[in-house]
């Protein structure tokens, strides 16, 4: 395989940075969360970002970090859900990397994001509403970003880690 990075996308509760941290120990590459890496940029939580700045800020931090990501050489990327909203966006990654979408259903992200506080976007009164009206929107973008799909439906992360390296055809 050529020495591009693989950047992966998908829903909120895809699997996205456990997955990733597994593929980039697997490949022997650095591994970075672009949603870790605005906090730590920022010195502020996602949460704090979107209360502060609304989405709309949220957003064009998340373009200049994936924009600097792509450039730090081969490495695995995960992506926030959100992160293929854009139309830059898209083309960046889809032009600097191998995208793998991760696909789940909306089920598996109310069981994996049932717990965590820090997805602004899930505080309203119907999580599995607004996690099915962002399938619906996100969807298209998904897929005609990426180079690879991946169902992560009752895999576990080491069987998808397996998946995405026999699918991209890398060597250990």
């Amino acid at each position: 395989m050529n020495c591009d990075s693989i950047i992966l996308i998908g829903p909120m509760g895809s699997g996205k940075s456990t997955i990733g941290r597994l593929l980039s120990s697997r490949l022997g590459i650095n591994f970075v969360d672009s949603d870790r890496e605005i906090e730590a940029r920022s010195g502020a939580n996602i949460p704090w970002i979107f209360d502060l700045e609304g989405e709309a800020g949220f957003r064009d931090r998340e373009t200049a970090v994936l924009a600097e990501l792509v450039e730090e050489g081969r490495q695995v990327i995960a992506t926030g859900g959100g992160a293929i909203i854009r139309a830059e966006n898209r083309e960046l990654l889809k032009n600097n990397g191998q995208v793998v979408y991760l696909k789940t259903s909306v089920e598996q992200q109310l069981l994996r994001t049932a717990k965590d506080r820090n997805r602004p976007l899930l505080n309203g009164p119907d999580p599995e509403g607004t996690l099915r009206r962002l399938a619906d929107e996100r969807r298209p973008f998904y897929e005609a970003t990426a180079h690879l799909t991946i169902d992560t439906n009752g895999q576990s992360p080491r069987a998808v880690v397996r998946e995405i390296i026999k699918q991209l055809q890398l060597k250990r």
